[in-house]
């Protein structure tokens, strides 16, 4: 039997990983349901408790019969009590007839919990998290997933398996559009938002659900940005840039977490003792469990570090993997593996008390059918309150990236419009990957939102332009993209040569991005280039709204056409936000949570990079920290996005130049709205420890308000900075922060800033 005592990165330093000294107390750490857990655990078998551990995908009719000898395994084992959870099993129906055959069957009648990915909505879909996150709107995230736990408990589900915290610099991953970004701090932000949306003020409340923290930890950070890939990441880095939005979720009380398929420093994460007992369940105290992602536990073997099955259960529960999502491993190997005293029963009864103690929380125990309300079931999905925040979310993730000659938002005078690209009139790529059960071809299209909001004096014609993906738009299939037949460019040329102005909708596919979706080139696919070109150069009067999961290569057409809206991919509503914001019936207020690069090969990218001992120079040097082939400048950087409205900002007023321990500091600005209508305003507070023990970032990312206001209007911004806004994991292998000089800046996004010095002593 192969150790699981391999050398993982955080073997060094794991006891001073912290940036608090102790977690937080509340219902999921203080396990208030520990007698109750520990007098079922004391009537359970073996088998019965490892069953406990073994969650299974439903598959198949729950209602029918079983169809192969695999689901007849999985309902006996059901009827046994030796199946914990089930995914991917929903309709009040279909739940309902699983938990019978765990409550009228099973020997203890234990109840199964019921998961699902419910990643930005459930039918009703939201912009994906990496377009919601340019709202900036922590309030909207909140209610968004609030919803979305409405809606998916209603169908009978009681447990997401988001938020994704994972850092995402690389856009050539495909799952960076289920991320909020680059930035550490705005996804810890993010993070606790969609926790308390998802999980509420209480658990046992039929309206939410349990959410997971993923992927415990560095996912975001595989090799080339290729899906599943490995992680090679130093300790400093993974301490300041990584770990943060896990162990603020953890302490906050989040209800599982899901560990990652990648392997980091030579050991998958599934398998790492470091990462999930020590770090996570005895420094950081988390009582909630660690559910494996999909058949990572049977994929320990295919890494090399396990020669069979067995051995792969056995590395994962002692390092801490508390349930096996589809990976049969727990359900064949793991009471052979007790009982030969490979694995001791006192690890099984700590995972399997975790578990316990959720399902007491949701108060199954109570009701086991609580989530089976056939009534919400046709009034809390899809309703108009729904999708009324579906369209208020879609209209706050948009992002102006351009607007020359103020040509947004489209003038009254403009009497025809040309409506051209393969996403125009596309009902699907707007709800987007990971969309749940959402129903295909249900948003509303572009083509739909502005024929319904454009005055009948205005002519509006659509052509697709291209042929675009043909086949494969679900998850796991391969694109079939188009590039070869552009017999309909011509058409649409003609049309854009007939028209005041043309509106082309670009991008990327919904299954262009998300799981599996890596890809090496982050232009656009297939022929969109030619008709991209071919249309400006029938009529530069263009506008460019993009539909895509990713920061895209788009630096030919942000040097040509005369604006460019990020319309991600927005969600059931998003046609109707669209040309809400094209008209300028909402004034955009988004700004990027990620930069959008001049070229694909400047991946990884992002703007809290090191400084490096010789940084970037003049054009005319080149050996400095350079590419001597692209400007190394973001397109479009970090927190950047315009608005119909102007905003003037002030110098910085901080309350005093120096601040010792326990003392905090505020800084304040004054902006005002210098335009002629209202608008909303992300202000951006970053700072730079200038000299450290170990080396800073340029910029960080640790406060932000957003705010409204009346053309004219001022309001002064109050940002406090304390100690804990200067730690950072140190030479000393331990959150601190130390006495230096720091710049501290405040403005609209991390390249236009005013600055301030302070010091801490």
């Amino acid at each position: 039997m192969k150790s699981y005592a391999y050398v993982f990165i955080l073997s060094l330093f794991i006891m001073s990983c912290s940036t608090s000294e102790t977690s937080s107390e509340n219902s999921i750490h203080t396990l208030e349901y520990q007698k109750q857990v520990d007098s079922l655990l004391g009537k359970m078998t073996l088998e019965e408790k490892v069953g406990q551990m073994v969650q299974y995908s439903g598959g198949w009719d729950l209602t029918g019969p079983a169809t192969n000898a695999n689901t007849q395994l999985k309902k006996q084992q059901i009827e046994k009590g030796l199946v914990g959870s089930m995914l991917n099993v929903t309709s009040v129906e279909q739940v309902r007839e699983a938990q019978k055959l765990a409550i009228e069957k099973s020997r203890l009648k234990i109840p199964m919990l019921f998961g699902f990915d419910v990643i930005h909505g459930y039918k009703t879909m939201f912009p994906i998290p990496l377009g919601e996150a340019a709202s900036w709107d922590l309030d909207l995230m909140q209610r968004t997933a609030a919803v979305s736990a409405k809606e998916a408990t209603a169908a009978g589900v009681n447990w997401t398996f988001a938020p994704m915290v994972d850092i995402s610099r690389d856009a050539r991953w495909g799952r960076i559009m289920e991320s909020a970004g680059e930035d550490t701090y705005l996804n810890t932000q993010v993070g606790l938002a969609k926790m308390k949306g998802y999980q509420g003020e209480d658990l046992a409340n039929p309206t939410t659900m349990a959410a997971c923290a993923k992927h415990f930890a560095g996912y975001g950070f595989v090799e080339a940005g290729k899906e599943y890939n490995t992680v090679n990441i130093g300790e400093n880095e993974f301490h300041n840039a990584v770990l943060p939005p896990f162990k603020v979720l953890a302490e906050a009380g989040i209800a599982t977490f899901m560990n990652s398929f990648s392997d980091m420093d030579g050991l998958p994460a599934t398998a790492s003792h470091e990462l999930q007992k020590e770090l996570l369940k005895e420094k950081w105290n988390y009582k909630g469990f660690v559910v494996s992602d999909w058949g990572s536990i049977k994929e320990l073997e295919t890494h090399g570090v396990t020669a069979n099955l067995a051995e792969s259960a056995s590395m994962a529960v002692q390092a801490g993997n508390d349930m096996d999502m589809e990976s049969n491993a727990y359900a064949e190997h793991l009471v052979q593996l007790v009982e030969d005293e490979v694995v001791a029963e006192s690890r099984v009864n700590d995972a399997v008390g975790r578990i316990l103690n959720l399902k007491f929380q949701l108060g199954l125990f109570d009701n086991p059918y609580k989530y089976c309300d056939e009534a919400r079931e046709k009034t809390d999905i899809m309703s108009k309150e729904n999708m009324d925040l579906a369209y208020e979310a879609a209209l706050k993730s948009m992002v102006l990236l351009k607007n020359e000659n103020q040509i947004l938002p489209i003038s009254d005078e403009v009497k025809s419009i040309a409506l051209i690209g393969p996403l125009a009139n596309d009902k699907n790529t707007p709800l987007g990957n990971w969309r749940g059960k959402a129903i295909d071809d249900s948003a509303v299209s572009v083509y739909e939102g502005l024929k319904g909001k454009l005055s009948n004096s205005v002519e509006l014609s659509y052509h697709e332009g291209i042929d675009f993906i043909k086949g494969g738009e679900s998850f796991g299939s391969p694109l079939k993209i188009n590039t070869t037949d552009n017999s309909k460019i011509e058409e649409a040329v003609k049309l854009a040569k007939s028209k005041e102005l043309v509106v082309l909708v670009v991008g990327e596919s919904a299954f262009q991005s998300g799981e599996g979706r890596s890809q090496a080139n982050i232009g656009f696919a297939g022929l969109q280039n030619e008709l991209i070109e071919a249309v400006y150069e029938a009529n530069p009067n263009t506008i460019m709204v993009l539909m895509n999961g990713r920061p895209m290569d788009i630096s030919w057409s942000a040097k040509h056409f005369p604006a460019i809206l990020e319309a991600w991919h927005l969600g059931s509503q998003a046609g109707n936000a669209i040309a809400d914001v094209l008209l300028g019936n909402y004034n955009p207020s988004g700004k990027l949570t990620v930069s959008f690069p001049r070229s694909s090969g400047q991946e990884p990218f992002y703007y809290n990079h090191k400084n490096t001992g010789r940084p970037t120079g003049s054009p005319n040097e080149v050996v400095f920290s350079n590419t001597t082939d692209v400007n190394d400048e973001p397109l479009f950087p970090f927190g950047f996005g315009l608005s119909y409205t102007s905003f003037d900002y002030g110098e910085i007023k901080l309350s005093k130049n120096n601040f010792n321990k326990g003392e905090k500091l505020t800084a304040e600005i004054e902006v005002t709205n210098s335009g002629d209508r209202f608008g909303e305003e992300v202000v951006q507070l970053y700072i730079r420890d200038l000299v450290a023990s170990r080396t800073r970032p340029v910029l960080e990312l640790k406060a932000f308000e957003k705010v409204g206001l009346k053309p004219g209007e001022s309001k002064t911004i109050s940002f406090e900075i304390s100690e804990k806004d200067i730690q950072f994991y140190t030479a000393n292998k331990k959150w601190e922060a130390e006495a230096g000089e720091f710049k501290l800046f405040i403005g609209p996004h991390s390249e236009e800033l005013k600055v301030e010095t302070f010091h801490y002593e």
